[in-house]
């Protein structure tokens, strides 16, 4: 019966079933081969709404989406270009600091492309850069930012740790992600430069006006991130403090100050938002009870006896890690890579002697390039159907930009120190 069961939910997981209803099927077969009550189920779903930090999921959700909405992409782009579009290449680096700016305030690289990608392509192109190389930034650097506080997928990373009772701290994630993200970003700056190191791209002018102008149409949205940075990393107010102060400070923002949105347009802003966070929610209340049946069964000690025979060292754990990694990022939600492949890998880290910020960083830097690795990452269908471009003219496009972040992906995974010199 049990095997009848299995086979029936890896057709109905083909047949394109939700990820919560194939995961709690799973668990219920689990509980049921081990004759474990199902009743512990609910046990576990229940116990997601003890987690403290989960509050702040929802409130930096909606202050994305209210963002996302508003005019802040544009008013960004203009103060970013007005500060850096004088060096060489300068646009292309506009490009790369606004976008992941612009998705770690957001959320969603999707987005990203979306609203930023129709005031980033056609300048590029009109700078000077190639169609490619614009198409290939603007698709590749959709994903920059996940390492940058305020990232949803960061929170949902350390939530899912604590869950599995592992003594980790989500402001200490937010720290790791610093170093790894100014790699990211200089490697990427560095390889523009030598590309166009020619001098066939003209640079704009730097002028102080240009940059009044735009530090004063962004004045009551620069001080965020030093509000929400400074208060967090000072221990001023905790993460769920700086969500709530996050969300608050954007709504009066966007709605009564800058009145990019209005009134009447908020509620279905929350109701959007809100919809965004009960499909995370569940994901991660199956998970936990999957994550159970797992730590029941002792998958996790299997999997780390079977990696500690056919792989000796902690190098070579890493590099399947990435591998595997890459993969998943490619044909996984980053939600649901968390919360399925956290729960496995964690423990076999740690058996390795990895730390688990130094992991959440990886794996997230995976996801990153993930989501426009060949064939099938997200970031590629949703350029292809933004910009009107097929798939192979986008596969090409952003293929050097993913040998440049794997090439940073090597040095964040295989230093340490980068991640975990700001972590006590």
């Amino acid at each position: 019966m049990i095997w009848l069961g299995a086979v029936a939910l890896i057709f109905l997981a083909l047949a394109g079933m939700p990820l919560f209803v194939v995961m709690l099927g799973a668990t219920m077969l689990g509980f049921v081969a081990m004759e474990i009550p199902l009743e512990s189920i609910a046990i576990s779903v229940s116990g997601i709404a003890n987690t403290p930090l989960l509050i702040t999921l929802p409130l930096f959700t909606y202050a994305g989406y209210v963002l996302s909405e508003s005019r802040t992409s544009e008013r960004l782009v203009n103060l970013v270009q007005s500060l850096f579009g004088f060096l060489p290449s300068g646009l292309a680096v506009v490009g790369f600091v606004a976008c992941a700016v612009f998705t770690a305030l957001t959320g969603a690289s999707g987005v990203t492309i979306v609203a930023l990608g129709a005031l980033l392509l056609p300048a590029l192109m009109k700078g000077g850069f190639s169609e490619r190389f614009s198409l290939g930034l603007v698709t590749s650097s959709g994903s920059l930012g996940l390492l940058i506080v305020p990232s949803v997928p960061l929170i949902l990373y350390g939530v899912v740790a604590q869950q599995m009772e592992v003594n980790i701290a989500i402001v200490d994630l937010f720290k790791a992600g610093v170093l790894p993200i100014l790699v990211m970003l200089g490697m990427l700056t560095a390889w523009t430069l030598w590309k166009h190191r020619g001098g066939e791209v003209p640079r704009t002018p730097f002028h102080w006006a240009d940059v009044r102008a735009a530090l004063w149409a962004a004045r009551y949205e620069l001080p965020l991130p030093l509000v929400v940075l400074g208060g967090v990393f000072s221990g001023f107010f905790a993460v769920s403090d700086a969500a709530a102060v996050t969300a608050a400070y954007v709504t009066i923002v966007e709605v009564m100050l800058y009145r990019d949105i209005r009134w009447r347009e908020l509620p279905k802003i929350m109701v959007d938002s809100m919809v965004m966070v009960g499909g995370i929610l569940l994901i991660l209340g199956v998970a936990l009870a999957f994550t159970n049946f797992l730590v029941d069964a002792e998958v996790p000690q299997a999997l780390f006896e079977f990696m500690q025979t056919h792989v000796s060292s902690p190098l070579g754990f890493l590099l399947l890690l990435n591998i595997l990694l890459l993969l998943l990022g490619a044909v996984l939600d980053i939600f649901a890579a968390i919360v399925i492949m956290v729960p496995l890998l964690l423990p076999v880290a740690m058996g390795y002697g990895i730390h688990p910020v130094h992991l959440g960083i990886i794996f997230l830097a995976n996801m990153q390039i993930g989501y426009f690795t060949p064939p099938v990452g997200m970031n590629l269908f949703i350029a292809s159907y933004r910009f009107k471009k097929p798939l192979l003219e986008l596969y090409a496009a952003s293929l050097p930009f993913m040998l440049v972040l794997l090439a940073a992906l090597a040095l964040i995974t295989y230093i340490p120190w980068l991640s975990l010199v700001f972590v006590q």
